[in-house]
């Protein structure tokens, strides 16, 4: 029960925690980086789990707990607090508490924010799909948790880091953070949760090169566009990853055929 990858399992469900609390303090541009400290367990639990020869039930299970927690529930607080400040021109304790209190006493006047909350709903529907499909081996099929929450974790980055941003920038945030924009991007990706579209999976059997041509050129890009998009390049990221699962499965696989 208690070996090393349910160990590193166990962190990524804190992780998620942590950023919760964090979120519903205000702090939503600290609990992307505790989101990501969860993608990072999330990986190691998965790669120490095949090096050292583990696997069972009991480790699937607390995985799905876990990235429910922390690719499910968590992103979907964060956006609903993203959401908050958007509508209400004003983030922290002080508006969640006066939003909530007009809910309760049937002021209904700002739903908008209620909307994050399809992103939990969607997930947990792909986690359990996740475990019962027996064609997602090596693969996946419909966008993972993981790079859901990390696509949305680009909103609170680029509003919190990117301040003072001008020209086409900073028409581009406008945009983006636009209420009306957010909910479509949430729909969009939460139904991707539960698509049928082939993915690559970046769990790494082996580091040679052969066989795993695909992940290097999808870790080189991103790192470009980490560079040259900083906060932005999370959202693009994702684009890439649907991008070259997409050149995967319909050319290279068309071609071997």
């Amino acid at each position: 029960m208690f070996n090393i990858p349910n160990l590193f399992t166990v962190a990524n469900m804190i992780s998620g925690c942590t950023a919760i609390i964090l979120a519903f303090a205000g702090r939503i541009d600290l609990a992307p980086f505790a989101i990501f400290a969860g993608a990072i367990f999330d990986f190691f639990d998965g790669f120490l789990a095949r090096k050292l020869n583990i696997s069972g039930e009991m480790g699937k299970q607390l995985d799905s707990l876990a990235d429910m927690i922390t690719f499910g529930l968590a992103p979907g607080v964060i956006m609903l607090m993203f959401l908050l400040g958007v509508t209400t021109h004003n983030l922290g304790t002080h508006t969640l508490g006066n939003w909530v209190n007009d809910l309760v006493e049937g002021k209904f006047h700002n739903l908008v924010p209620l909307a994050a909350l399809i992103i939990p709903f969607f997930s947990i529907f792909r986690l359990a799909k996740f475990n019962l499909d027996t064609r997602q081996t090596d693969s996946f099929i419909g966008l993972p948790t993981p790079a859901n929450t990390l696509f949305f974790m680009s909103f609170p980055l680029v509003a919190s880091f990117s301040e003072g941003q001008s020209g086409e920038w900073e028409g581009l945030s406008v945009f983006m953070f636009h209420p009306i924009t957010i909910c479509v991007a949430i729909v969009g990706m939460s139904l991707l949760l539960i698509s049928e579209i082939p993915l690559f999976s970046l769990k790494f059997k082996f580091f040679g090169w052969k066989g795993n041509q695909i992940r290097y050129h999808f870790l080189l890009i991103s790192l470009v566009f980490i560079l040259v998009f900083t906060t932005w390049a999370l959202a693009l990221i994702v684009f890439l990853y649907l991008v070259l699962s997409i050149v995967e499965n319909y050319v290279f696989k068309s071609q071997k055929s």
